[in-house]
């Protein structure tokens, strides 16, 4: 980045982070609240809750209505929302540098004085379950869930994060406030802001938004350690998950486990990602889609858990053409798996990952999103520059040895469309 930035760190009393990344030359900046806690945490009986939780923050607190927190961020030209993934969740505003102490308070009332009322919780249940609906109704997204389900099978890893329409709707607002309770204190939460901010401004004014909670919690808490890197349970290799739905286009997800988020293969599995499916000199997307046609949408992807992680391929086509795409798609990990990568094509796949690791930092939300996602998984961030080095020191016997670790795996396959058993049978055959 051309832009001099500083990053600094507080604990407050309690366990409470606080991370900022000051870029003076911003007019913008991003204050996020991020939670330890992610949809891997429930148990069944409490599927969905992290991400309806996610909904409810923004229904009111003992100081603001839930249009009072909306109206008062739109009044200054702000955006504000939050995700909820499988390992953590955030919450966050982007508004105009002035208007950061706005932000601040408006996202930690938010956050420390949530009413999760149960009038809202019957309220917005709908709400989740038209997610649910919508989700359910995009086979591109809904594949992505069936082949995490085809991987980790009915494990947390392996459920939705949203939910199902039965889990969603046996929560009870009891049930969901107590999750709100048994997560939500400053020992795991982490405050990132990044922009045009002064540390010490943010650090005041967030001990100020949390000071009823502070005063509260145990002063000589640690933060909590970063998730343990246990080995999630996985299915069998080649397990086979076919969704048979009327739509006009198959949808396929093919892959495997791949490494965690802590495993050092992951730079050189990041350049083999995308040699094989990362751009449009990729791999997949010469043979899948400019020498055959067969597909507008193919690419690779990879995702790191604690102690766990995903290698996947994603094409959709004409349903009659879902065995020459698994074909080539199998083809391809093959010959990867055996040859890796080298020459041309290893410096092309660093210089894209590399490229993308910068230009992906330029502006607060994504300096503010490194900076949260970093403390809570690696318990700190890289600099720009160390990244780069990861990436550009990646070799060729680095590709070739995860190459053969992840992709001489027997893959598993989640599959969306027009299928019978006796074609998912064949399909499954296919892949094996």
């Amino acid at each position: 980045m051309q832009q001099m930035s500083t990053v600094r760190s507080t604990v407050l009393p309690g366990g409470l982070r606080i991370l900022t990344e000051s870029v003076p030359t911003f007019r913008s900046a991003t204050f996020g609240i991020w939670v330890g806690t992610g949809s891997r945490d429930e148990t069944p009986d409490l599927g969905g809750a992290t991400h309806y939780l996610e909904h409810l923050l923004f229904k009111g607190t003992a100081r603001r209505t839930a249009l009072q927190i909306s109206a008062e961020i739109d009044a200054v030209g702000g955006e504000m929302n939050a995700f909820t993934s499988k390992e953590f969740t955030c919450y966050y505003a982007r508004v105009l540098d002035d208007d950061l102490p706005l932000a601040i308070d408006v996202v930690s009332d938010m956050l420390t004085s949530a009413l999760n009322r149960a009038e809202d919780v019957d309220a917005e249940r709908g709400v989740v379950l038209e997610e649910i609906a919508m989700t359910e109704d995009d086979p591109g997204d809904q594949v992505h869930d069936l082949f995490a389900e085809a991987v980790y099978g009915d494990t947390p890893l392996g459920r939705p994060v949203l939910g199902t329409v039965d889990s969603i709707n046996s929560l009870s607002r009891d049930a969901i406030h107590g999750h709100y309770l048994a997560h939500y204190g400053p020992r795991n939460l982490v405050v990132a802001a990044a922009g045009n901010v002064d540390h010490d401004q943010v650090v005041r004014l967030v001990e100020r938004a949390f000071a009823g909670v502070l005063a509260n919690a145990d002063r000589s808490a640690a933060p909590c350690a970063i998730r343990p890197e246990d080995p999630a349970a996985v299915s069998p290799a080649g397990t086979v998950r076919v969704l048979d739905r009327s739509t006009e286009q198959a949808h396929i997800v093919l892959g495997m486990p791949g490494v965690s988020r802590t495993d050092e293969r992951r730079w050189a599995l990041g350049v083999l990602n995308a040699a094989l499916g990362g751009g449009m000199s990729s791999r997949l997307f010469q043979e899948v889609r400019e020498k055959r046609g067969l597909a507008y949408s193919v690419y690779s992807f990879t995702s790191g858990f604690a102690g766990s992680g995903l290698f996947g391929i994603y094409a959709g086509c004409q349903p009659q053409r879902t065995g020459e795409v698994l074909k080539i798609c199998r083809d391809e990990l093959d010959r990867a798996a055996t040859e890796g990568i080298g020459g041309e094509e290893l410096r092309r796949a660093v210089g894209q990952v590399a490229g993308a690791t910068v230009l992906a930092l330029e502006d607060t939300g994504a300096l503010m999103n490194r900076l949260g996602k970093g403390e809570l998984c690696h318990g700190g961030q890289l600099s720009v520059d160390e990244l780069l080095g990861k990436v550009n020191g990646v070799t060729e016997d680095q590709v070739r040895e995860v190459a053969r670790d992840v992709l001489a795996q027997r893959p598993s396959l989640a599959l969306i469309g027009p299928f019978r058993d006796k074609q998912a049978a064949a399909f499954a055959e296919a892949v094996s």
